[in-house]
């Protein structure tokens, strides 16, 4: 069952879908994550290279991570009471009860706290530092094809965030092996809608069947969006992302065959999903190092709001994602994402790059 939802704004009425199966899980997903990007901003306009932390596999840390776990983790435990939450997160607190750590902890008490306050609804629900320690902790389900569980990126894309770039917080719904809703805010990216004003910041929405939204993060009086795909048909004129890492011989291979002269846009998170899900770029690869596991919580929110939009996300083989198995995606490999129209093109040039990077060997 689905129920039309009307908006208004100045003498133009919107109406969009939301599936009454998950009304209230979408409700809850989006204020939690509006609450943990509140949090972030606050974190990122102030963020000192000390303040960022080194996790046991190298990779950086900051207190915004931590905080906007637990300020999810918390939010949707109350809104979906008495559900039992089971969240498949990034973050633990392994590292927050070591000697010396007490401080830190104390500093993300106070942001998940301040966050919290900025909500009428949760003005009077201070956490304890305990309480954010077990908030953070409740993100460690091992997900799988049985129950309900949620995927949380709480930071995604770290690296990005410390130097002020783009981020994302990216939160989905999986229930019983299949991803059936996602939110993603990106605080960095271009509204559109609100370009003239110079303002930034969008929150991505998606549920199973009922297509994917936009709308701004700081809920002015535009409307949900519906949100498709690029109709580029000429894969010429297509725009492709990639991560902001190290350049990879392959794309620039499998660009090279589809005819694509522009040179990649390369950016940080799960912003690249938004990025196709909204037709600013035609295809995303994402091809790894031998042995590289992906996390799910890197892809699920973003592959749910691209699908929806009308793109395809698959592995390199055109085989849908399997968010099934557990904390990591059983591929086989690289993901691809693009459109429907580029897709069958665009597997072709990538079947042609390995074939020749095996030769090669």
């Amino acid at each position: 069952m689905t129920r039309l939802i009307k908006s208004s704004s100045s003498s133009f009425v919107y109406f969009f879908h939301v599936s009454m199966t998950y009304e209230k899980e979408l409700a809850a997903a989006k204020k939690a994550v509006s609450l943990a990007v509140r949090l972030s901003q606050e974190v990122q306009k102030s963020l000192l290279q000390s303040n960022v932390r080194s996790k046991s596999d190298k990779s950086p840390v900051t207190a915004a991570d931590y905080g906007s776990q637990a300020v999810i983790s918390h939010v949707l435990e109350r809104e979906l009471h008495p559900e039992p939450l089971y969240l498949v997160a990034e973050e633990n607190a392994e590292d927050l009860k070591k000697d010396g750590a007490e401080e830190f902890l104390e500093s993300i008490t106070k942001l998940v706290n301040n966050a919290l306050a900025s909500d009428d609804s949760y003005a009077n629900s201070s956490l304890s530092v305990e309480n954010v320690r077990k908030a953070i902790d409740h993100g460690r389900s091992q997900g799988g094809s049985s129950g309900r569980h949620w995927i949380l990126d709480p930071v995604d894309g770290t690296r990005g965030f410390v130097k002020g770039e783009e981020y994302a917080v990216a939160l989905a719904l999986l229930v019983e092996g299949k991803v059936v809703l996602g939110v993603m805010a990106c605080p960095k990216l271009e509204n559109h809608k609100s370009a003239s004003s110079g303002k930034v910041g969008c929150l991505f929405f998606a549920t199973e069947g009922e297509g994917a939204y936009v709308q701004s993060l700081e809920g002015d009086s535009h409307p949900p969006e519906k949100v498709h795909v690029s109709n580029i048909e000429n894969p010429e004129e297509a725009t492709f992302v990639e991560s902001s890492h190290k350049p990879i011989p392959i794309h620039s291979s499998i660009a090279k065959k589809l005819g694509i002269k522009a040179p990649p846009l390369r950016i940080h998170s799960q912003v690249k999903y938004a990025a196709l899900a909204r037709g600013d770029a035609e295809i995303y690869l994402r091809f790894t190092l031998k042995g590289y596991r992906e996390n799910i919580w890197n892809h699920a929110a973003g592959a749910i709001i691209t699908t929806e939009a009308g793109g395809v996300v698959c592995d390199a083989d055109g085989n849908p994602l399997d968010f099934s198995k557990g904390k990591h995606l059983e591929h086989k490999t690289g993901i691809v994402v693009s459109t429907e129209k580029l897709m069958p093109r665009l597997l072709q040039a990538i079947r042609e790059s390995i074939e020749e990077e095996i030769f090669s060997l």
